[in-house]
């Protein structure tokens, strides 16, 4: 099969990408916390991740994507203090947790439907997995990496002496209120929760997730249910984990530390970080700006898809500078693109497909993947060979250049539109008005583009 060369994290190289079993792959990307709308700079990796997927399937590679949803566990604080963010949001719209659950779970799938990102194949909520992170906990117990404080089950990290080594972190350094806040009772700053035990009844706070365990009523920490999750859908050992390069130091670290707590090993042989969006210089967020959801795209007027079209111009490892003129000059691309559409059966070039794939294949790197469709729709190949490359490279990019009404238009309205095109071309307006007439009474209408036409039925 064609080599696939993706960056390692854990390595710090960009490697050949080898599968645990030939012809498959299993891959497991981090997923929302669904307690608020997602923004764009949520949107970005799984564009990012869509397009590593689409690659494996266009390559010949039998796919089990999965995806978590985190509705439980996530704190506000890394320290594994403050408010859970699940119950942060019920408080603010006055909504159930659960009803805050599945409002932004179902905005997150609209919005991969609206970015033409594949569903993982697996997309498991947090809440339907207790039993199996509670079973995780088990183990890292039993090989003697837990301790109990008054508020949870904490994983020791100085019993896993590779603790900070995946993302090189100097643990001397790491001082109380720098990267945690202080809690006297842990035994290091780095230790964290794995199992965290709801708040007394007299205490006047009272959560509306918990479950009964071997150490007390409670809920899991943010770390267990991925580490849970992944090796239940794809085993002990998979071949992508991906994720936000915010994960690195802490979420994926801790995973990691859970995953030889439990197993002795690492889960995943490689991991995957894309970089952040920015907005004027800096990572978009509330102070900074750029928080825009999908929703505010398509009040603006964008299509999502130019959205995407503008992502897969930056490189995930690089991340991309976001700004409203840049989201325009994505529109007018891919609208030009679209103009190339032509009704003529044409063959896919195997030249510029074979260039497409060493591309791809390197490390996903789509801005050289774009520049080479620009240079090709610009080149002397035949319209109908354009396009039909073109359409064949969207199986990779996802751009959804060839919409489902554009596959269903009957033979007898493409035979018409083949013949209009042949007045017009002989500058037989006459009867080229009389054809578009007669496809307009067959409900069709026929709208002109460069170097082609679009059909589209008349609703």
């Amino acid at each position: 099969m064609q080599k696939i060369f993706l960056y390692n994290t854990a390595t710090r190289i960009k490697e050949e990408f080898k599968p645990i079993r030939e012809g498959e792959v299993g891959i497991y990307s981090c997923g929302p916390t669904v307690y608020s709308s997602p923004h764009i700079g949520n949107m970005y990796a799984y564009v990012c991740w869509d397009i590593l997927v689409r690659t494996f399937r266009y390559l010949g590679y039998r796919v089990n994507w999965v995806m978590n949803i985190t509705d439980v566990g996530h704190l506000t604080s890394d320290a594994d203090s403050g408010e859970d963010k699940m119950e942060k949001g019920s408080k603010k719209e006055g909504l159930s947790v659960w009803e805050i659950a599945k409002k932004y779970q179902n905005e997150f799938e609209e919005n991969l439907n609206s970015l033409n990102i594949q569903h993982p194949d697996v997309l498991c909520k947090a809440t339907d997995n207790i039993k199996e992170q509670i079973d995780l906990i088990k183990k890292i117990e039993a090989n003697g990496f837990t301790y109990r404080i008054s508020d949870g089950i904490y994983f020791d990290t100085k019993k896993y002496i590779d603790y900070g080594k995946f993302a090189n972190l100097n643990l001397e350094k790491i001082k109380d209120g720098a990267r945690v806040e202080v809690n006297e009772e842990k035994k290091s700053p780095t230790d964290f929760a794995l199992w965290k035990f709801s708040p007394s009844k007299d205490s006047g706070q009272i959560r509306q997730m918990e479950w009964e365990s071997p150490w007390g009523v409670g809920f899991p920490g943010w770390h267990i249910e991925c580490t849970a999750m992944s090796v239940k859908y794809l085993g002990e050992t998979f071949d992508i984990h991906t994720g936000g390069e915010d994960h690195i130091n802490i979420h994926h670290t801790n995973e990691i530390a859970q995953g030889f707590g439990a197993f002795g090993k690492m889960t995943a042989n490689f991991w995957i970080h894309n970089a952040f969006i920015t907005f004027k210089g800096s990572k978009i967020s509330k102070s900074s700006g750029g928080l825009y959801t999908i929703k505010d795209l398509l009040e603006m007027g964008f299509d999502p898809l130019v959205y995407k079209y503008l992502v897969i111009g930056s490189h995930y490892k690089k991340g991309m500078e976001f700004s409203i003129e840049s989201l325009i000059s994505a529109r007018t691309a891919l609208e030009k693109l679209r103009s190339y559409q032509t009704d003529m059966v044409g063959e896919i070039d195997e030249a510029y497909k074979i260039e497409f794939i060493n591309k791809i294949s390197d490390n996903l790197a789509t801005p050289e993947v774009l520049a080479l469709v620009w240079k090709m729709m610009k080149s002397d190949l035949k319209p109908e060979n354009k396009w039909a490359t073109l359409l064949d490279f969207d199986k990779v990019l996802g751009l959804n250049l060839l919409k489902k009404e554009d596959l269903d238009v009957p033979k007898e309205i493409l035979k018409l539109v083949e013949d209009r095109k042949i007045a017009r071309s002989e500058k037989k307006w006459i009867e080229s008005d009389r054809l578009r007439r007669e496809i307009e009474e067959k409900g069709y209408l026929v709208e002109d583009l460069q170097n082609s036409c679009r059909i589209r039925k008349i609703k």
